[in-house]
């Protein structure tokens, strides 16, 4: 019996029908709100762009690299061609010389004037800066001597100052509150001892008085009790602190 693929394909059962696909991917389910600690950080999304950093110096160099041209295999300045082999051993063991054949622009390469043309910039910007720091540095050394001599003479001032301050407290000093309080106790005591050795002398006298004397007698003690008892009512309020003065 032979075999026939077609039969064999007919007579099976139809094949299931797969689902169709469609271009487009469905949404991806969304984000919970706690992220993932494992694993590299997700890239940024498509739609936004990469913001230039530090780190991109690189490209922005090679972007800014003069154009220099290239040195020819062989290629001598043309003041050396004519050179005869002692003057060229002469020139390679003097660096002074080679120094000088590279620096100036008619015998130098034109590369060394195409890699050197954008430091010009820079050095005008150097020289300028340094200019600013020189102006700087003679301001701000005229400013700190004049600050320096600003402040000795505020110093003698306040020494000046000090010693008035001083020869003032010394000329004033018997007319401090101490020394006023010290008076007015001394005073007071001294009102008491008047009027005791007054009355005292009264009574030691012998004989009879006349009535002119004891009135004058009588005045005198009322002067000396009432000025007697001024003073210990102004020391008392001054104890208590009832007036100004020392405390």
């Amino acid at each position: 019996m032979s075999y026939n693929p077609s039969n064999a394909y007919s007579s099976a059962s139809p094949a299931p029908r797969l689902p169709s696909y469609h271009s487009t991917p469905p949404p991806p389910p969304p984000k919970t709100s706690t992220p993932s600690s494992r694993g590299p950080p997700l890239p940024p999304p498509p739609g936004q762009q990469h913001q230039s950093s530090e780190l991109d110096g690189g490209q922005n160099y090679h972007t800014q690299q003069p154009r220099i041209s290239p040195i020819e295999p062989g290629w001598l300045p043309d003041t050396l061609r004519d050179k005869s082999t002692s003057d060229l051993h002469h020139i390679l063991s003097t660096p002074s010389l080679q120094s000088a054949l590279l620096t100036n622009p008619s015998t130098a390469h034109p590369s060394i004037q195409q890699s050197v043309a954008p430091l010009q910039p820079l050095i005008n910007t150097n020289l300028h800066l340094t200019s600013t720091l020189l102006d700087l540095e003679r301001q701000l050394s005229h400013l700190r001597q004049h600050t320096q001599t600003r402040l000795l003479s505020l110093r003698a001032l306040e020494q000046n100052h000090r010693t008035k301050i001083s020869e003032t407290e010394t000329a004033l000093q018997e007319f401090s509150p101490m020394a006023l309080y010290q008076r007015l106790s001394a005073s007071g005591q001294e009102q008491e001892a008047l009027n005791r050795g007054l009355e005292e002398s009264w009574l030691e006298e012998e004989g009879v008085a006349s009535e002119r004397e004891v009135g004058e007698f009588v005045r005198r003690v009322k002067e000396g009790r009432k000025v007697a008892f001024l003073r210990r009512e102004r020391k008392g309020r001054w104890d208590e602190g009832r007036v100004g003065g020392w405390r």
